[in-house]
C-alpha cells in the first residue's frame, strides 16, 4: 500500500515557472489522504511558492522547498539546514562576477536579490509567486542562508559542469531546471528529506512513490520504491526512475495518482 506520494513542482506537475495547476489535483490529494496516503510536493522552490500553489489544501501536505533545504507540515518546520556564511559569501561574490547571471540567496522566510531587473522580478514574483526583499548588497543582511542559486535566462548548460566542479567540494550542488544551478548544504537534498519524512512517519521505501524531471530528483527517486520519470524528464532521470508517466503539460502526474486513487485499497 502506498502511504506517500511526493512529487517535483517545475517540469513535473507544472510547466517552469508557471502558477497554473490541474485544481483537480486538490480533490485527488485529499481523498488519497482520507485512505491514508498522504502527499508532500517537493520543489527548489521557497516554500511560500510552493504554499500558495496549493492554498486550498495548505494544511493537508507536506512542503518540501528549497531542494530539500527546508521541510514543513502544517507550519511546524521538520527540518531545516543553513550555509556556511563564509563558504556563502564566497559563493556569493563569485556569482556576482558571471555575465548574465542572476543571484538569488533564500532564506527560511523570504528571497533576497541585488539585480532590480524588471524580467527577473516578474518571474520572481508573477511567477513564482515568492516572498521576496530587493537589497544594495546580501552580504550586509543579517539573515541565515538555506540556498544559493544562479539563474540565467539563456540556460546554465555553458556553466554548469565548470560551476559545479569548482564548487562541488563546499556545496550540494545541482542544476534544477534549464535556468538554474542551485547550492545547498550537503545534508539538503529532496532525497534525504524524503527520507526524514519516512523515517517520522514510519513509512517504509515499499510504501512511497515519487514523480520528478530532473537531476535534482535523483535522491528522491532512490528513495521510492515506486518511482516515475514525467516523458519530458532529462535522460539520467528517463534511467533512473522505474516507470514513465505522461508528459507534465499533459497532467501526467495527476494521471497516475488518479489511478492510484482509483485503484483498491489504494495498493500498488
Amino acid at each position: 500500500m502506498i502511504k506517500l506520494v511526493a512529487s517535483d513542482i517545475d517540469g513535473t506537475l507544472l510547466v517552469e515557472g508557471s502558477d497554473k495547476i490541474n485544481e483537480e489535483i486538490f480533490d485527488v490529494i485529499l481523498k488519497l489522504k482520507d485512505q491514508g496516503t498522504l502527499f508532500a510536493a517537493a520543489s527548489g522552490r521557497q516554500y511560500a511558492s510552493i504554499r500558495r500553489l496549493f492554498a486550498p489544501i495548505e494544511n493537508e501536505m507536506i512542503f518540501v522547498s528549497e531542494n530539500g533545504s527546508n521541510v514543513v507540515c502544517r507550519g511546524y518546520e521538520v527540518s531545516s539546514t543553513v550555509l556556511n556564511r563564509k563558504d556563502a559569501e564566497e559563493l556569493i561574490r563569485f556569482i556576482r562576477r558571471q555575465p548574465g547571471c542572476y543571484l538569488t540567496a533564500s532564506t527560511r522566510g523570504p528571497m533576497y536579490i541585488e539585480d532590480n531587473d524588471a524580467d527577473f522580478w516578474k518571474l520572481l514574483t508573477d511567477g513564482y509567486h515568492n516572498d521576496m526583499r530587493l537589497v544594495p548588497d546580501v552580504l550586509k543582511e543579517d539573515i541565515e542562508i538555506i540556498k544559493i542559486s544562479i539563474y540565467k535566462s539563456t540556460g546554465v548548460q555553458d556553466i554548469s559542469e565548470e560551476v559545479i566542479a569548482q564548487w562541488k567540494d563546499r556545496f550540494h550542488v545541482t542544476i534544477a531546471g534549464e535556468p538554474w544551478i542551485d547550492f545547498m548544504d550537503f545534508d539538503a537534498d529532496k532525497g534525504k528529506a524524503l527520507q526524514t519524512i519516512q523515517q517520522t512517519l514510519r513509512i517504509s521505501r515499499e510504501e512511497t512513490m515519487v514523480f520528478g524531471d530532473n537531476n535534482n530528483d535523483l535522491g528522491m527517486i532512490a528513495s521510492a520504491e515506486e518511482s516515475y520519470a514525467v516523458a519530458n524528464a532529462q535522460p539520467k532521470v528517463l534511467e533512473a526512475a522505474k516507470h514513465i508517466a505522461d508528459e507534465n503539460v499533459n497532467d501526467g502526474v495527476l494521471k497516475v495518482m488518479k489511478t492510484l486513487l482509483e485503484s483498491k485499497d489504494v495498493s500498488f
